[in-house]
């Protein structure tokens, strides 16, 4: 693609990325036909090279974002698939982030929408505000019918039938290995997960100990930054960073760390990133290392002798969560280990395209996130399984409220079958 910037424009080290991000884009439309906006809206602006277009012209021309242009980058799931099939390669998650931060500073939005952007960045990485507030949904939901707001009907909507109480694994301590000690790490407990969903720290912590993983819930640790950072806010997702990379240096330089393991893919992502996103900060070194010790559970788990076998035979039907296989590129290591637990594992039609969670995607575009869900939950309902395995708690809990089928986490089956208990949401469903 060519590109037009002026030279005092490419001064500017964003402009000179975004520049070179742009030229690699040859316009060969490949990205069409694995986005999911462009599949449900038909819109070419709602396509990845779309957005490219849009972006360039923004960029180039200095000017504030528009709302035309807001509408179509808001819609954006961050997917990433247009990455997975890209043949020549644009970054187009950077592309895409930056943008964000322009529009962040640029664009001032509609009252309503900046006071529910600025209330889920006040809300959802802190696990004891989100508790309260998920609280206040369950009391709230009786008046959905009289709710006009999609949005305010879908933030009711989240909240799960059974708030889980506080677990104590998710305070800062050591957790010493079952038996000889083959590595040290750290675990990230995440923010939303904690609220919504303790059983899958615990079934982590439980299956490394048993693997041998000296297991170190860090100090001071907390959000990833992931949510603020792809609503564009820079200074609160950099913060967030800075903060967590303090706590496991602190961790490094006390004993030193194997890995940063993480459980929940959309969080694995933006970690792997630190590296990336503070590449030009004092504590760029420190945030590359992060980076590099940053692995999801199941690249740890397949460099480990898991040897189990399933209490019962079981149809798992596998989603691959967008940031695990197109974020991370991890594509076989969690169905192989469910294969080798003894579990029979199946993949939905079009498992590449999203299911409409998207952190916090589901509730800032309602109707697209509710129309990809639908698609969804019927793929995966087509083969018939016993259960749905994914992830991510994003993706979990997105599934799990279109369909009665027990949705639970890989780690959670994987604990089952080398000793642990049954997963809570597949006890319930049992007869």
């Amino acid at each position: 693609m060519q590109t037009n910037f002026t030279p005092e424009q490419l001064r500017d080290p964003a402009i000179q990325r975004a520049n070179g991000i742009l030229r690699a884009c040859v316009h060969c439309g490949f990205c069409t036909a694995t986005c999911p906006t462009y599949q449900i809206l038909g819109d070419e602006l709602d396509s990845p090279r779309g957005r490219i277009y849009l972006i360039k012209d923004m960029l180039e021309s200095g000017r504030p974002a528009d709302k035309d242009t807001v509408k179509h980058i808001d819609r954006c799931l961050s997917c990433l698939a247009c990455m997975t099939t890209c043949p020549s390669g644009v970054d187009y998650m950077h592309l895409v982030d930056q943008a964000r931060a322009y529009i962040e500073k640029t664009y001032k939005r509609p009252l309503a929408d900046r006071a529910l952007r600025w209330i889920l960045a006040r809300i959802i990485p802190y696990p004891t505000r989100f508790r309260l507030a998920l609280g206040g949904a369950k009391l709230a939901r009786p008046l959905r019918p009289f709710v006009f707001s999609r949005r305010l009907r879908a933030m009711l909507d989240m909240a799960p039938k059974r708030i889980p109480p506080v677990s104590r694994n998710d305070d800062p301590q050591v957790f010493a290995a079952i038996g000889a000690r083959k590595k040290r790490v750290a675990l990230l407990t995440g923010c939303a997960q904690k609220a919504l969903n303790t059983d899958i720290n615990d079934a982590t912590i439980r299956l490394l100990r048993r693997l041998g993983c000296e297991v170190v819930i860090a100090r001071d640790m907390g959000c990833c930054g992931a949510l603020t950072h792809h609503m564009g806010k820079e200074d609160e997702a950099h913060a967030s960073a800075r903060r967590n990379i303090r706590a496991w240096m602190a961790e490094v330089n006390n004993g030193g760390l194997d890995a940063i393991v993480i459980n929940t893919s959309g969080c694995g992502t933006t970690v792997k990133d630190y590296g990336d996103m503070l590449r030009h900060d004092p504590m760029a070194e420190e945030a590359a290392l992060i980076s590099r010790l940053a692995m999801d559970v199941t690249e740890l788990l397949s460099q480990c002798d898991l040897q189990g076998t399933a209490p019962r035979k079981m149809r798992v039907a596998y989603h691959a969560a967008c940031s695990l296989q197109h974020g991370q590129q991890i594509k076989s290591a969690p169905k192989t280990l469910l294969k080798q637990a003894g579990f029979e594992v199946v993949e939905p039609k079009d498992s590449h395209l999203c299911c409409g969670s998207a952190g916090t995607y589901n509730l800032l575009q309602p109707d697209i996130a509710g129309k990809l869900k639908a698609r969804k939950v019927a793929t995966l309902e087509a083969k018939a399984p016993e259960v749905i395995a994914a992830g991510n708690i994003g993706c979990m809990m997105q599934i799990a409220s279109g369909t009665g089928i027990p949705v639970v986490h890989t780690v959670e089956l994987l604990d089952w079958a080398t000793g642990g208990p049954i997963p809570r949401n597949l006890s319930e469903k049992q007869p």
